[in-house]
């Protein structure tokens, strides 16, 4: 595939999404995907008087060096990397896995130390606090499979939502904004949901396009001894190459204190990685109205039309709540009336009704004010 909407796009990740300057170092990794978009990307840079740098990875290889790493060799991995990511101005991820269950047989405690290390070092550490950043998916056959999709079908669907208005939709985020910076309780009614918490004091943050690629969401943190309920995900979610279902979380004075899956001892598993873990990290709403249905990729399903998410572990810079964690877990619950609706209130207003906004002057996110 190679068309103008590859270029269309590459347009928006360089201009728009990390506006790159002259004499700018750039950053392009990119994870199975084809090289179509990447030499794209590296035109556009050059255009814009920047340096591209390219990294071209492959999860198949990714797994075979998990199997059987080591602390030392994982350790010496990451300042490698981490070198050569202090010395970027922006960075530019592209993932496009053809298997989502590629790492699913990797042990556990090895992703813990690839996480823990790797990850925490190169990415949470230097990239996401020191660079200029957007991370996106590649449109491929395995992604159309996962969505139910024909390929053609599933690609036309990608770059409406990639190259949608995202200016207009930062424009229309700025009163959900001030809506919860004022706000102190949050209560979320769901089946089998019933989660109450804090957002006082902590900054909420509008995500239009400039860190992730599809995006559309609004995010803070709970205060993070504040979270007490139960929550009940309805959105499969993959992580560390498995697919979890049905996750319920029991949160007492801010801690997971049950946890329920498809596969109960691998959760616990990770949620006791770390203390952070058990803790939540960030609360934000979704709101891309072009992403109506799960297709277990968290770029796009945490953006869902209707979705919130509650994210175990790490907190980001821009909310903080205190809680660090080498996890930051993104579990997406959607309130649309054919997932069993729900309700968000804040303080004793409520502001959304089954995937709706209900006060007029938020209402302006709701789908049809977005298309």
């Amino acid at each position: 595939m190679f068309d103008s909407r590859i270029i269309e796009f590459a347009e928006k990740l360089v201009q728009y999404s990390t506006k790159i300057q002259q004499g700018e170092h750039v950053l392009i990794e990119a994870f199975d995907v084809n090289n179509s978009l990447v030499r794209s990307i590296v035109k556009e840079v050059h255009k814009a008087g920047g340096f591209p740098h390219v990294n071209l990875r492959d999860n198949q290889i990714l797994r075979e060096l998990l199997m059987n790493a080591t602390e030392e060799q994982i350790t010496e991995w990451a300042e490698i990397d981490l070198n050569q990511m202090e010395k970027m101005d922006a960075y530019i991820g592209i993932r496009g896995s053809e298997n989502i269950n590629e790492l699913s047989d990797v042990p556990e405690a090895k992703m813990a130390l690839y996480n823990q290390i790797y990850k925490t070092k190169v990415h949470s550490n230097q990239r996401v606090k020191h660079t200029k950043w957007v991370v996106m998916r590649y449109p491929n056959e395995s992604m159309a499979q996962l969505s139910g999709m024909s390929t053609e079908a599933f690609e036309d669907f990608y770059f409406n939502v990639c190259t949608m208005d995202y200016a207009r939709m930062s424009e229309a985020m700025d009163v959900l904004v001030e809506r919860m910076n004022k706000a102190d309780e949050v209560r979320i009614v769901s089946p089998d949901t019933n989660l109450s918490f804090s957002i006082k004091d902590i900054p909420a943050v509008k995500c239009a396009g400039e860190l992730n690629i599809p995006d559309g969401e609004v995010f803070t943190a709970p205060v993070k001894d504040s979270v007490n309920g139960v929550i009940t995900y309805n959105t499969p979610s993959p992580y560390n190459g498995f697919v979890f279902e049905n996750v319920q979380l029991t949160f007492e004075n801010g801690k997971v204190i049950d946890a329920v899956a498809n596969d109960t001892e691998r959760l616990n598993q990770i949620l006791d990685t770390d203390e952070g873990a058990r803790y939540i990290g960030e609360f934000a709403i979704g709101v891309n109205p072009f992403i109506r249905e799960p297709m277990k990729d968290i770029l796009f399903d945490e953006k869902i039309d209707g979705s919130f998410h509650f994210t175990p572990g790490q907190a980001y810079d821009e909310a903080p709540n205190g809680n660090d964690s080498s996890v930051h877990w993104d579990l997406v619950l959607i309130q649309r009336p054919e997932y069993g609706g729900g309700q968000i209130w804040f303080d004793d207003e409520l502001i959304r009704k089954d995937g709706k906004f209900v006060p007029e002057a938020l209402q302006v996110l709701n789908p049809e004010n977005l298309k």
